[in-house]
């Protein structure tokens, strides 16, 4: 059992998959510093200046006020804090919309790798092959419908 596993793990790693998977984790944790850059240091001082001007992570609502007697807080702020949240969502969305628009991108170009027709970009042996076949099967049916 545990042979198998190692051997299906062996076979894992050597096809490139696991290659593939780091590659794929090196790339997005650099991509996320970017884009938290972008949004802590582009997007949101304006932001925050259009709200009140304070620091934009920082921001709240204030359910209860603390209570503080001399140094010591008697009683800690309540507060929903909103502006953390904010920040996330927007990395979210840049994220998410610059994955979309690269996926759009590689399926178009496995589009016109897959069309045998198309020669911009080179078609992979397999279709290219089935696509032979199928114009094979389809001229003998065309001749086996002329003798009928």
């Amino acid at each position: 059992m545990a042979f198998k596993f190692l051997t299906e793990f062996k076979e894992f790693a050597v096809k490139g998959n696991m290659i593939d998977i780091a590659i794929g984790v090196i790339i997005g944790a650099a991509f996320n510093k970017v884009i938290d850059s972008i949004v802590k240091e582009i997007l949101m001082p304006p932001l925050s200046l259009m709200t009140n001007g304070g620091k934009f992570e920082n921001s709240k609502i204030v359910l209860r006020e603390a209570i503080i007697k001399g140094e010591e807080i008697l009683q800690p702020e309540v507060a929903i804090g909103y502006g953390k949240l904010l920040e996330a969502s927007i990395d979210f969305a840049i994220i998410a919309f610059t994955v979309f628009l690269m996926v759009k991108v590689i399926h178009s170009l496995k589009k016109k790798a897959e069309d045998p027709k198309d020669g911009t970009v080179a078609t992979p042996k397999d279709i290219e092959l089935l696509s032979k076949i199928s114009d094979l099967m389809e001229k003998q049916v065309n001749l086996l419908e002329k003798k009928k």
